[in-house]
């Protein structure tokens, strides 16, 4: 009996520890059941929500050395931002696999397919430099353009449409009143007009009217200079593009042209590629509306002039013999990379060179070149870039333009000797003509600065010496790096 009893104990003591287990063992496929449902419905979101907010970039700074578990973590989420209305980009991976008992871990290895500029899941929580590092290489992800904006075929065929009608015109820009012109008689009779010595033309935009406006007031102010020389001044627009850029442009250039009677506007579009137009339409103004100018200077309006040395340069030049003078570009080479501004197709141009041809900041012409030029322009097909398409034309007639050292069209560049000399400097200015890309409020400093009496450069007070004087003659060939400057250009 006792020994009966015992045994009953023993089976009673062993059922009772099976039972227990099993029961154990519902209970927790009980919990993961719940734990299940709750992720697959998204109620565990306030949780989502915490531990982003414990893996932002400023807590990883302050973590050290943390966890293997928690590295994988904070990796994994802190692609996200730890603003809530993200949180639903995390919902689809936790659904799409509702296997896992566990998805933390395992979702934080494909997330960073998602985000490729962050190589943080490789490091594992344990090199936080990595995590740093990886953070500025994230907008060098963007890819870049490798085509141009630009249908070079839709310009091919269009480009035998070159006559676009003025809009706003200038027509009594080059009617002087009696004057005095260098080399000329005085003009003292009541009623008399006479051209103008030189003819400042400026391309522009109708958005740029700052650009104008210190054009204006500095070296293109219009008037009577040393020796009765007179100067007037134009620029030169097209139609914006994007007209809701700039609302009432139309208005703007209106009044504008009331107000200072320089604006010639033509009914194209102001492109980059649309310059060509600008050209021919320019010199055709000018062979109509200005025929017996002596001199022109063309450039850019963001660009110094220093007109009393382009003045002097010109002192002693006859206006009816062909003259084109610049920052002159030779042997260069068409440029076949797509992601440059300059990109030419070769079925637009198949040439292995270009003709020699001016930087657009700024060249000088005669006026008898240009009127030539106007003639020839109207032969020659349209080219993309109007820098080498004036080349194209001056090539026609037999013109070889003369470089001269004053133009600088590519900026001022430092020496390798000295690269942190100031460029930026008067005493450089006062001696040059055209100086390439300068803001509003260079030009405006810089003219400044070159007409303070109290400038002082090798103890010289004057602004500017005369007579101007260059060691190289006009049109000398000079030793000159082309292939590096129009890698450069």
């Amino acid at each position: 009996m006792l020994r009966k009893m015992v045994t009953l104990r023993r089976f009673l003591h062993v059922k009772g520890d099976v039972m227990c287990t099993m029961l154990l063992l519902v209970l927790f496929c009980l919990l993961l059941y719940a734990r299940q449902v709750v992720v697959s419905s998204g109620w565990d979101r306030p949780v989502w929500k915490l531990e982003i907010h414990g893996s932002t970039s400023s807590s990883r700074n302050l973590l050290g050395a943390s966890g293997a578990k928690g590295g994988q973590e904070s990796s994994g989420q802190i692609q996200s931002s730890p603003s809530e209305p993200q949180m639903p980009s995390c919902k689809p991976q936790s659904k799409s696999k509702p296997p896992q008992s566990k998805p933390k871990p395992p979702q934080s290895k494909p997330k960073p397919p998602q985000t490729k500029p962050k190589p943080q899941v490789k490091s594992k929580g344990k090199s936080k430099s990595r995590r740093k590092n990886a953070v500025p290489t994230k907008p060098a992800g963007k890819p870049l353009p490798t085509m141009p904006p630009f249908d070079f075929e839709g310009y091919l065929r269009e480009k035998d449409n070159r006559n676009f009608k003025l809009l706003i015109d200038q027509p009594d820009k080059c009617h002087i009143e009696g004057a005095k012109e260098e080399g000329g008689e005085e003009g003292g009779s009541e009623g008399s007009t006479t051209a103008p010595y030189m003819l400042i033309a400026v391309k522009s935009i109708p958005a740029d009217f700052e650009k104008r406006q210190v054009v204006r007031r500095t070296w293109g102010k219009e008037g009577v200079f040393k020796n009765g020389v007179s100067i007037r001044t134009v620029f030169l627009l097209g139609v914006p593009r994007n007209r809701t850029a700039l609302p009432l442009w139309d208005r703007l250039l209106t009044y504008e042209s009331q107000t200072f009677r320089d604006i010639l506007l033509w009914d194209f579009e102001d492109t980059f590629f649309n310059l060509t137009l600008k050209e021919t339409h320019f010199l055709k103004w000018v062979n109509s509306s200005c025929p017996h100018v002596k001199f022109i200077f063309k450039g850019d309006a963001d660009v110094y002039v220093n007109v009393e040395n382009i003045l002097e340069m010109l002192h002693g030049q006859k206006p009816d013999k062909d003259l084109f003078v610049g920052d002159i570009i030779i042997h260069a080479k068409p440029i076949r990379r797509r992601s440059s501004k300059y990109y030419v197709p070769e079925f637009v141009y198949g040439g292995g060179l270009y003709p020699n041809y001016a930087g657009g900041g700024g060249f000088v012409m005669s006026g008898h070149t240009a009127r030539r030029l106007s003639s020839a322009c109207q032969q020659v097909e349209l080219f993309p870039i109007d820098d080498v398409f004036l080349g194209m034309c001056l090539q026609l007639i037999g013109v070889k333009p003369s470089r001269h050292q004053g133009f600088r069209t590519f900026g001022i560049p430092r020496p390798s000797a000295a690269p942190h000399l100031q460029t930026f400097d008067p005493c450089f200015y006062r001696e040059l003509m055209v100086v390439h890309s300068l803001s509003v409020p260079q030009i405006w400093l810089m003219w400044n600065l070159l007409h303070d009496p109290n400038l002082s450069c090798h103890n010289r007070t004057s602004p500017t010496s005369w007579p101007f004087k260059w060691k190289d003659k006009l049109g000398e060939e000079t030793d000159y790096d082309e292939k590096q400057v129009f890698v450069t250009h």
